[in-house]
C-alpha cells in the first residue's frame, strides 16, 4: 500500500519490519502483557508459602546464605556471545510509571481474579507458577518468601519498562528493564544472583552501532530456577531481564527515551516509527507525528482505563482542527471492528502525484483541504492468516485520486463507496461487512455502547479505538487453529475445546478502550473514554 509520491522518510529508517508477535504487540501488548501479566506477577503471595521446593536438594540443610549452592544443579558454565552484526531498534514499549498502583489495582480486579482459577488464567502462568512461587527457603537464599515478593516487591517496586525489538536479530521476546535502579532494585537483583546464577556468557561489545560497551565487556547471568531460565543484567544505568541473551544485550546498548510521566498517568505505550519500515514513517510523516507518541493510562479504582494520546507534532506539520466523527463515518465502520483508527489530514485539493510532491516538499502554496480518513483493522494471531484492513476515506471526491495513489502496490485492494466515503479494503469479504454496516444489516459503530458512541462523537485530531474483547477473543482463536494446524487435511472440528469456548467468552467481555489526541499548538492534548 506504498503510495507512489511517498514523502522522504526521516533518517535512519529502514530495515526489516517487527515479527508478527511485535505487530500485534502494538495493540495487544497494552491489554495483555501490562494487564494480565502485571497481576500474574503482582499477586500477593503467602510469606513463607509457595509452590513446593522447585528441585530436589539433598544433604543436611543448614541454615540459609546468600552465597549458598543448591545440590543437583548444573555446574557453572561460561560462553563468550557471538554478537549480531546488525543493532536493534526498540519496536515498542511499555512503560509502568506507578508499579505499586498498577499492581494493586489489577490484584483486587474481579475479572482477573476469577480468570485466575480458570483455565485461561492458569495456562497463561503455567510455566512461570514454579519459578515464581520458589521461595528463598528452597533456594537457600537470604531472602524468605517467594522469588514473587522479590521480584515485584523490590526488583519491579520502581518504574520499569518493557520493550519489543526489531531488526535483523530480533528474537520476539521482550525485555523488562528498570533505567533507575535504586538500592532496593540492586539488591533484589544480587539476592537472585546469588543463587539463581548457573552460568554466564560475556559480550566484548555492542551490536553494530550500539553504544560503547564498558571495560571488560558485558556478563549476563543464567538464572535458572524450576528448569526455567532467565538472563540478566546490570549497568551503570539499568538492570535488564528476559528469556533471550541476545535481548538482553540489546537493552543493555539501545538508547531508549526517558521514562518520564506526566500527572495521572500510570502506564504507557510507546512506538518508533522507524522500526516498522517506510509504511509507517510515511503514515507518521503525514499525520505530522514527531517522536515519542504514545497511548496513555491511568489508574481508576480496580481497573486500568484509557487517558489519551499524547505527543509532539513535527514543526512542519500542517495541524488538523479536532472535529468529531461523522456519523456516516461510524455507519460505516462495523461494530465488532477490532481496532478503529480515525484522523483527519490535510492535503491539497488535487491528490495529482505532482501536486502531492509538491506538497511534502514545501513547495509553492496549493489549496488545502481537511480529510477524514479512518482505518479500520482486524489483527490476526498467525502470519499464514491474510490481514484484514480497510482504509475509509472521507471525500468521494478524491476517489479518482486514491485509485492511482494506491495502484501498483504489492497487494490489490478493491474498492468501493460506501456511505459517502471511498473505501478500499484487503479483500472482498472485508468490502461487504462494511458494506453489511452501512445498509444496516449488520450493527455499526452507532450501534456500540453509549459511552463508546459519546467518546467517538467528541472533537479529536486522532482517536484510537480498541475493542479488547474482540481483539483478543479473536487472536485467542487464531492462535488455536495456528496450533491445531487447521487445514485442508485437518478441517476446523465442529465444535471448539471447552476450554478454548470459555475463554473466547470471557475475554469477550472486557471493555473499549478509546484513546483521543487534540492538537494545541505543536502538542498533542490526550483525552481518553471507553466502557
Amino acid at each position: 500500500m506504498t503510495s507512489p509520491v511517498s514523502p522522504p522518510p526521516p533518517a535512519g529508517g529502514g530495515g526489516k519490519g517487527p515479527s508478527s508477535a511485535v505487530r500485534i504487540a502494538l495493540i495487544g501488548a497494552i491489554v495483555v502483557g501490562v494487564g494480565v501479566g502485571a497481576f500474574v506477577i503482582g499477586r500477593k503471595s503467602s510469606g513463607g508459602g509457595g509452590s513446593g521446593p522447585a528441585f530436589s536438594s539433598g544433604g543436611p540443610k543448614g541454615p540459609p546464605s546468600a552465597g549458598a549452592t543448591v545440590e543437583g544443579m548444573p555446574e557453572m558454565t561460561s560462553t563468550k556471545m557471538e554478537v549480531p552484526g546488525a543493532a536493534a531498534l526498540p519496536a515498542v514499549w511499555v512503560d509502568v510509571h506507578s508499579p505499586a498502583k498498577v499492581r494493586d489495582a489489577l490484584a483486587r480486579n474481579a475479572w482477573l481474579k476469577t480468570q485466575w482459577e480458570k483455565p485461561l488464567g492458569q495456562g497463561f502462568a503455567s510455566g512461570w507458577a514454579a519459578f515464581l512461587g520458589s521461595t528463598g527457603t528452597d533456594l537457600k537464599a537470604s531472602f524468605k518468601g517467594a522469588v514473587l515478593d522479590v521480584v515485584v516487591g523490590q526488583l519491579l517496586d520502581t518504574p520499569f519498562r518493557a520493550v519489543w525489538f526489531s531488526g535483523d536479530a530480533r528474537v520476539g521476546t521482550p525485555a523488562l528493564l528498570v533505567p533507575k535502579a535504586n538500592k532496593t532494585s540492586l539488591a533484589a537483583w544480587d539476592a537472585l544472583d546469588s543463587v539463581a546464577k548457573r552460568g554466564e556468557m560475556t559480550a566484548d561489545r555492542c551490536p553494530y552501532g550500539g553504544e560503547k560497551a564498558p571495560d571488560g565487556g558485558f556478563h549476563m547471568s543464567r538464572w535458572l530456577v524450576a528448569e526455567q531460565t532467565v538472563w540478566a543484567a546490570r549497568s551503570a544505568d539499568r538492570l535488564v531481564l528476559s528469556r533471550h541473551p541476545v535481548v538482553v544485550l540489546q537493552a543493555l546498548c539501545t538508547a531508549l527515551p526517558e521514562l518520564e510521566a506526566q500527572d495521572g498517568v500510570d502506564v504507557e505505550l510507546g512506538f518508533d516509527a522507524n522500526a516498522y519500515g517506510r509504511e509507517a514513517q510515511l503514515f507518521t510523516h503525514v499525520l505530522g507525528l514527531g517522536e515519542n507518541t504514545r497511548l496513555q493510562l491511568r489508574v481508576d479504582g480496580d481497573r486500568l482505563v484509557a487517558k489519551g494520546i499524547a505527543g509532539k507534532l513535527r514543526e512542519d506539520a500542517v495541524a488538523s482542527d479536532g472535529k468529531p466523527l461523522s456519523d456516516d463515518l461510524l455507519k460505516l465502520v462495523p461494530e465488532e471492528t477490532p481496532v478503529l483508527f480515525a484522523f483527519r489530514i490535510t492535503l491539497p485539493d488535487s491528490l495529482e502525484p505532482e501536486q502531492l510532491k509538491a506538497f511534502w516538499k514545501n513547495e509553492g502554496k496549493p489549496s488545502l483541504r481537511t480529510r477524514q480518513v479512518a482505518l479500520a483493522w482486524t489483527p490476526r494471531g498467525s502470519t499464514s492468516l491474510e490481514p484484514e484492513l480497510a482504509v475509509l476515506w472521507g471525500d468521494e471526491k478524491d476517489a479518482e485520486g486514491l485509485g492511482a495513489l494506491f495502484s501498483g502496490g504489492a497487494r490489490t485492494l478493491v474498492s468501493a463507496t460506501l456511505c459517502k466515503h471511498v473505501v478500499l479494503a484487503t479483500s472482498p469479504q472485508e468490502l461487504e461487512r462494511l458494506r453489511d454496516a452501512c445498509e444496516g444489516r449488520e450493527p455499526n459503530m452507532l450501534n456500540a455502547a453509549g459511552p463508546v458512541v459519546a467518546g467517538l462523537r467528541a472533537p479529536s485530531t486522532v482517536v484510537l479505538g480498541v475493542n479488547t474483547g474482540r481483539l483478543l477473543s479473536g487472536l485467542a482463536m487464531d492462535g488455536y487453529t495456528s496450533e491445531a494446524r487447521v487445514g485442508r487435511s485437518s478441517p476446523m472440528p465442529n465444535a471448539l475445546p471447552p476450554e478454548i469456548e470459555a475463554a473466547r467468552r470471557d475475554l469477550e467481555t472486557l471493555p473499549y478502550l478509546g484513546f483521543r489526541g487534540n492538537v494545541q499548538g505543536y502538542v498533542m492534548v490526550s483525552e481518553g473514554f471507553g466502557t
